[in-house]
């Protein structure tokens, strides 16, 4: 009774587990190894743009299989009393997409852990890369006993992109004093550990993640930094010093390294709500709260807050934890959740798609205002930190 059952409800609804089918012919679904497969492009014919009925969306990741582009994101419910709870009840939703603007949500990928594991109080975000037939993504983790203060980075695996397994040895990556700053609530709110991005060095092909944290030095409201960690085989992990000095911002959140036209772009989010006292002193009235892009010839750096600038950034939050991602015919778009609107009012959605230009040498977003028409002040203020 409960194989039917289970048949009924992929029928019926669009939340859906299992790979594409790649065979050709007529199309059915069918049972393979115990599992559920799928035809996708019936599927995708039903999606729709990212926007949860039940729960709010906020940080993602992505990675492309082929044509269908997987997106990790948090998630956390929309009967929360406050938008600020969600950070303590969030798990990892996943959907795909082929056209990064219809999107069919499937099977959560993954939850917190057992009571008393490291992350038993919420999954944080992560990042995903394909090694030698398997799918790694690391991820970040808080727990009940700590009150999810102190921030720690997870593995898990999976063949297929749908069905992960958390490993045995987590966490596999840990704040290092001897560079970076760990739980002192008299310098800041929490330990700062978190939204590793991962890439690869094609030169000696060492994986590297680039991590939200904070260093042990300087006035504790400007030590954010993009800290650094190097592995072999995605599991053992050695902490390294950062690769973005302090540069005057409390945190650098969910971090993305993007090669294009032949230089290397770091992605960073900053809200206006950290505004550290140097930039309160400056009684800046600029935008504040966005994604940053940092620029370098390398892909380790050195990265520095001379050269970059502010690439979708305004005064209210409109957009949050931006990416930069090669749509199927290789064009660079910007994806980021929509946080805030005019209101006031938390959105907690993705964002469509906007065109991306690289003539200055610098990523510059299409944002349009909101009838449409000329760039909004996200392109104006492209440039410089201010």
């Amino acid at each position: 009774m409960g194989s039917w059952l289970l048949v009924y409800e992929v029928w019926r609804c669009p939340s859906l587990r299992g790979p594409p089918r790649s065979e050709a012919g007529p199309q059915h679904r069918f049972w393979s190894r115990g599992r559920l497969r799928f035809d996708l492009d019936w599927n995708l014919s039903r999606a729709m743009t990212l926007r949860l009925r039940d729960n709010w969306l906020w940080d993602f990741w992505h990675v492309w299989q082929g044509e269908d582009c997987h997106l990790f994101y948090l998630q956390a419910p929309r009967s929360l009393s406050s938008e600020e709870l969600r950070h303590h009840h969030a798990t990892i939703g996943h959907a795909i997409s082929r056209d990064l603007k219809n999107w069919t949500v499937i099977d959560d990928a993954l939850h917190p852990g057992a009571d008393g594991d490291w992350d038993d109080l919420a999954t944080w975000t992560g990042s995903v890369i394909g090694h030698q037939g398997r799918w790694f993504m690391l991820y970040s983790g808080v727990n009940r006993s700590e009150a999810g203060l102190i921030q720690r980075i997870g593995l898990a695996t999976s063949a297929d992109l749908y069905m992960w397994e958390k490993h045995p040895a987590n966490p596999v990556l840990e704040a290092d004093p001897r560079w970076y700053e760990v739980l002192d609530l008299n310098t800041w709110y929490e330990q700062a550990w978190r939204d590793p991005w991962l890439f690869q060095d094609e030169s000696d092909g060492s994986f590297h993640a680039l991590i939200t944290a904070r260093s042990r030095l300087g006035a504790p409201d400007t030590r954010g930094v993009i800290g650094h960690a190097r592995s072999l085989n995605l599991r053992d992990w050695d902490i390294l010093p950062p690769l973005a000095t302090p540069g005057g911002f409390g945190h650098l959140e969910v971090p993305q390294l993007v090669h294009a036209s032949n230089r290397f772009f770091l992605l960073f989010s900053y809200g206006s709500q950290d505004l550290t006292r140097s930039r309160l002193d400056r009684s800046e009235k600029r935008a504040t709260t966005g994604t940053y892009c940092l620029v370098s010839d390398q892909a380790l750096g050195p990265f520095n807050f001379s050269s970059g600038g502010r690439l979708a950034v305004d005064t209210i939050g409109s957009h949050y934890g931006g990416k930069l991602i090669e749509d199927r015919s290789g064009r660079l778009q910007f994806l980021a959740f929509s946080m805030f609107g005019r209101d006031g009012r938390f959105i907690g959605e993705l964002t469509d798609p906007f065109p991306v230009t690289l003539d200055s040498g610098l990523p510059e977003v299409g944002i349009l205002s909101d009838d449409g028409g000329r760039p909004s002040e996200h392109s104006d203020e492209a440039k410089g930190f201010g």
